[in-house]
């Protein structure tokens, strides 16, 4: 999969996580689990095209050798690739997609809600990355 068809995979995720906030409220995905399965795997999806197009990006301009996810992202960040601020916080998706994969049960029903206000993080990520790989 190219960047291009990661970036529009994004973009279309975002949609429907949109819509998803915008017809929910917190009270609604708490009682019926398949609301909040939908955010669960929207945002892990968005997350690892996220991480995907990170590693593709560093290996494909030779950024480094990163041993993890989260090492992609930095060398995206030493690199000017992206901004400091948006680094971090796509470090941060990537904490919630490794607890989504790996303590989904554990996850705080509250907390994954509200990372649907965060969802401009990753138009800022596209925005960047695109930006970037085209100078």
């Amino acid at each position: 999969m190219e960047l291009l068809e990661k970036f529009e995979n994004i973009e279309s995720n975002l949609k429907i996580l949109k819509e998803i906030k915008a017809t929910y409220s917190f009270d609604d995905i708490s009682e019926n689990k398949r609301y909040e399965w939908e955010i669960r795997y929207g945002l892990l999806e968005t997350i690892q095209l996220v991480i995907d197009i990170s590693c593709k990006v560093s290996s494909y301009y030779n950024l480094g050798s990163p041993k993890s996810y989260k090492e992609c992202v930095e060398l995206l960040k030493k690199f000017k690739y992206l901004s400091t601020d948006t680094a971090s916080k796509v470090i941060a998706m990537i904490g919630l997609r490794n607890l989504l994969v790996h303590e989904y049960a554990q996850i705080d029903s509250l907390k994954l809600y509200n990372f649907l206000e965060n969802l401009d993080d990753f138009v800022s990520f596209v925005h960047e990355i695109d930006k970037n790989i085209k100078e």
